[in-house]
């Protein structure tokens, strides 16, 4: 069983930013790919980012350009970091792992984006 912790949601304003992490139990060169899915009240789960092992990156079309996903190896760590945020980017934010064929997830973290 892998375990995420993920930190760094929040409260901000339209056009602020804000940097998600979320941290594995083990190291991530055990995992396929890691990422964030995201979801918003009465709204199904998105997936937002994902980086693989060999460090490939996709980005939702809705989200390019604003956000990055980045990961430091040596923290077992993996980050969303969100620029110019909207308020249509409020959702609870969750962090997933791929290990072989079984897929993780933490708990989520909300990010908030109003005046």
């Amino acid at each position: 069983q892998v375990q995420l912790v993920e930190s760094g949601g929040g409260l901000v304003q339209p056009g602020g930013s804000l940097r998600l992490s979320c941290t594995a139990s083990e190291s991530i060169f055990n995992f396929n790919a890691m990422g964030w899915y995201r979801q918003a009240p009465g709204k199904q789960r998105e997936l937002v980012a994902t980086i693989t092992s060999g460090g490939s990156k996709n980005l939702a079309d809705s989200v390019k350009g604003r956000f990055t996903i980045s990961r430091d190896n040596a923290k077992n760590t993996v980050y969303l970091q969100m620029n110019s945020l909207q308020p249509e980017d409020t959702a609870v934010y969750y962090c997933y792992v791929v290990r072989t064929v079984h897929l993780f997830w933490g708990q989520g973290t909300q990010v908030t984006v109003s005046s």
